[in-house]
């Protein structure tokens, strides 16, 4: 297939579906991964189509595009230096001796990985994150029970929850944020971050910058349930000041 006849079939793809990923593309074209992102990056400097993580989308005309919920093991490893120091910056917030939650997703895990041989105890539902430190960490551990939804990689059992705990601080991620709060399109990952938002001290926000160009349909947290947001030095000022304006208190993480 000629590089026109790929350009053209990948554009075709894209009045079917907003979003395809670069493996995806590389199947159904029959090219390796690296020829589909010099056709991407070719039909994104032409301004045919948009170049995101992990894949390719159909052009938005809104500043804000529609947030794409990968599966864990492709976003786990997008953006990985920002999210090391995210996870890095915010270890330093974790106090000795406490239980913390943490939740699902990638961001999490990578902050997970900071403190797994810290003197804490860690609540997950994160069947990702529960493996690791089961095999890597030494720090005190309880994982959520229930069945497993592989996407995203939670333990959930609706019969647990009326357990009654509380815990110091709770560390979650999302796919989206906005000044209406944090979104997600994932309706467990929802339900859960509301749930253990209501029995902590404090919440605190994992994110890359991202995240802040990036819509969901959910709307988990309102902002001013959050107690700050660790991200990275891609923050723009307009997003900074959307922050400041609801008095959240956010760290820059150095990568």
């Amino acid at each position: 297939m000629s590089e026109f006849d790929r350009h053209t079939q990948i554009e075709y793809l894209l009045q079917q579906r907003s979003f395809i990923t670069v493996n995806e593309l590389a199947d159904i074209l029959g090219v390796s991964a690296a020829t589909v992102r010099r056709d991407i990056d070719k039909l994104d400097d032409d301004g045919c189509v948009q170049k995101v993580y992990g894949g390719i989308a159909a052009i938005n005309d809104a500043h804000r595009r529609r947030a794409i919920a990968l599966p864990f093991t492709d976003n786990r490893d997008i953006a990985v230096e920002a999210k090391r120091a995210i996870g890095r910056e915010a270890s330093k917030l974790v106090r000795e001796g406490s239980l913390i939650v943490i939740h699902g997703g990638s961001t999490c895990f990578h902050f997970g990985m900071h403190i797994a041989d810290r003197n804490v105890r860690i609540l997950t539902h994160s069947m990702p994150l529960a493996a690791y430190l089961s095999e890597f960490g030494h720090c005190q551990l309880t994982v959520g029970g229930g069945d497993l939804h592989r996407e995203p990689g939670i333990l959930h059992d609706p019969g647990l929850e009326d357990h009654t705990f509380f815990a110091s601080q709770f560390f979650v991620g999302a796919l989206g944020v906005g000044a209406q709060g944090m979104m997600e399109s994932q309706p467990l990952l929802a339900h859960l971050a509301r749930h253990f938002a209501d029995r902590v001290n404090e919440v605190v926000l994992l994110v890359d910058s991202r995240k802040f160009k990036e819509e969901a349909p959910l709307v988990v947290l309102p902002l001013g349930r959050v107690s700050q947001v660790v991200t990275d030095s891609g923050l723009s000022d307009a997003d900074a000041k959307m922050l400041e304006s609801q008095n959240i208190h956010y760290t820059i993480a150095d990568s």
